[in-house]
């Protein structure tokens, strides 16, 4: 059988801490009069923490110093660790463990591929970090997506080649760091959004044993 590097994303793949994030920055964003939606936190998905307060500050014009900038990072971060607290198995989303049982029974090559920095906790937390023969996250690597960077060390730690690596992703600039990487990418979410993908499924309750199964051969 072929071995596989199957490279996944954590926040809005493996569980939906993208709720908590936008939370955090929301409280960030209104206590400097920025108007932040649920609109506005698409812009940020698969963005380092630094990048995604640039681009808040930008959407309400603020100008800051650096100092401002590193305080405002470290609110964000505990109150965004504060909502991870009471994370359990609830918290994956649906299909997942599915597919991590599948790839685990068929002996591929899984690992994380994520920008947070807190994925090893949050791993731990939902049950499932026995699943993950190699974890990359934002601790790890100093380039953001869409630079494939997290991706290609994923790969390398596993030992297998980026053309025999899939990937699944939920934001543009993961999907865009997959194909920069020649891996095959599998978008999780809106078609109009991810449609540079190479498959693009709604979540992983749409994702069959059948193609886990093309995917490895």
């Amino acid at each position: 059988m072929n071995k596989k590097a199957f490279i996944f994303d954590l926040d809005g793949v493996i569980v939906d801490t993208a709720k908590y994030h936008f939370l955090a920055w929301q409280k960030i964003a209104q206590s400097l009069n920025i108007n932040f939606t649920l609109e506005d936190n698409e812009l940020l998905k698969g963005v380092s923490r630094v990048r995604s307060l640039d681009i808040i500050l930008g959407l309400g014009s603020v100008q800051a110093s650096q100092e401002d900038k590193d305080k405002w990072l470290i609110q964000k971060n505990e109150d965004y660790l504060s909502y991870l607290v009471d994370m359990d198995e609830s918290e994956i989303l649906p299909g997942v463990l599915k597919i991590l049982k599948l790839l685990k029974d068929k002996n591929q090559g899984i690992a994380l591929g994520s920008a947070s920095k807190n994925a090893r906790p949050i791993l731990e937390k939902t049950g499932i970090i026995s699943y993950f023969d190699v974890i990359v996250d934002g601790n790890d690597v100093s380039n953001a997506k869409p630079d494939p960077e997290v991706f290609l060390k994923a790969a390398q730690l596993l030992n297998i080649d980026p053309k025999n690596s899939i990937v699944f992703e939920d934001s543009v600039a993961g999907i865009q760091a997959a194909n920069i990487a020649e891996m095959v990418s599998v978008g999780i979410g809106e078609e109009t959004i991810l449609h540079e993908a190479d498959y693009i499924f709604k979540d992983f309750t749409q994702i069959t044993a059948d193609f886990v199964e093309k995917l490895i051969n």
